[in-house]
């Protein structure tokens, strides 16, 4: 069982903190939650190797880029009012339900 609460979710807008990607948006695909990583939209590319196989995934090999996965402390949400990257608090909404909201402007964030 997990025990952490994520400050950010699958759909988000995210910014980079580090890394070469550093200071580029992009909307998460993918949260692995037992690494703590999560697959950010066009950015972290990295080049794979394919061997050609006879199935009918990629029959001819070859070279292709595709995301690879970033630690999630390396992420900020990017608040949508603003389009800022924020923190993230977390308090109880009118309907009794605990919510995500952004730190700099007080408003829950969907």
């Amino acid at each position: 069982m997990n025990r952490f609460k994520y400050h950010i979710k699958r759909g988000d807008t995210v910014k980079i903190l580090s890394g070469n990607a550093r200071g580029s948006t992009g909307k998460v695909l993918f949260i692995d939650t037992k690494k703590y990583r999560a697959l950010v939209e066009g950015l972290n590319m990295v080049t794979k190797h394919i061997k050609p196989k006879t199935s009918k995934v990629k029959p001819e090999g070859g070279i292709t880029k595709k995301e690879a996965s970033i630690h999630i402390s390396n992420l900020m949400l990017v608040d949508p009012a603003t389009g800022k990257a924020t923190r993230i608090g977390r308090k109880i909404n009118d309907k009794g339900k605990l919510q995500r909201f952004s730190k700099v402007t007080g408003e829950f964030i969907k």
